[in-house]
């Protein structure tokens, strides 16, 4: 996988678009002056734990004595599931409503830094560990790319509107379940190969 592949796909499963609704709803009982320190905080949280699972993601795979195909298999079934929620959104919340200032949960983790997104810079690490520095970049650009929409989010409602905000959802839906596919049938031809010479 590319850099550039490695980068779309990340930003595809943060999903800053179908994030928007969420941000807006849990922040609505902020004050104003503070929303932006908030969400730029939120976004740094999960940064960090993203890079901490890409340089230490790999460890825990070798303790955990996973290999590589069951990994790819295993983010593949769970990058299609996400992007058929993408596409075919529940009609129910996820976190509810709260009346307090959110920390690290829901926005930093898992609304950016959830388990597919974990999941996939594991993979990432995991299939080639050569290029950390290829995958840190892949990583830093998705990040960067969803902090400026997230940031620009009460922008953008006002602008888009919900029909077309639900709309580029399902557009990156789409493209997830097929990236997730993708990645799904190469484990499955890597576990063959592997089988087929022991």
């Amino acid at each position: 996988m590319s850099t550039l592949s490695a980068g779309v796909l990340l930003f595809l499963i943060m999903d800053p678009v179908g994030n928007i609704p969420l941000f807006l709803s849990v922040l609505k009982n902020v004050a104003p002056d503070r929303r932006m320190f908030v969400i730029v905080r939120e976004m740094m949280i999960a940064l960090v734990t993203l890079f901490a699972f890409l340089f230490g993601g790999q460890y825990l795979l070798h303790f955990l004595q996973l290999k590589q195909e069951s990994v790819s298999i295993a983010g593949g079934i769970i990058l299609f599931i996400i992007g058929v929620r993408m596409i075919f959104p529940p009609h129910h919340g996820i976190f509810g409503d709260d009346d307090e200032e959110p920390f690290i949960v829901p926005l930093a983790i898992p609304a950016v830094a959830g388990p597919s997104t974990i999941a996939a810079v594991m993979l990432l690490a995991n299939s080639a560990p050569g290029r950390t520095v290829d995958w840190s970049l892949a990583l830093l650009v998705a990040w960067l790319l969803t902090a400026l929409i997230l940031m620009s989010s009460t922008f953008l409602f006002r602008i888009l509107g919900t029909r077309v905000l639900t709309a580029m959802e399902r557009l990156m839906g789409m493209l997830l379940v097929a990236l997730s596919v993708q990645m799904f049938l190469d484990g499955v031809v890597a576990y063959v190969r592997l089988a087929a010479n022991p």
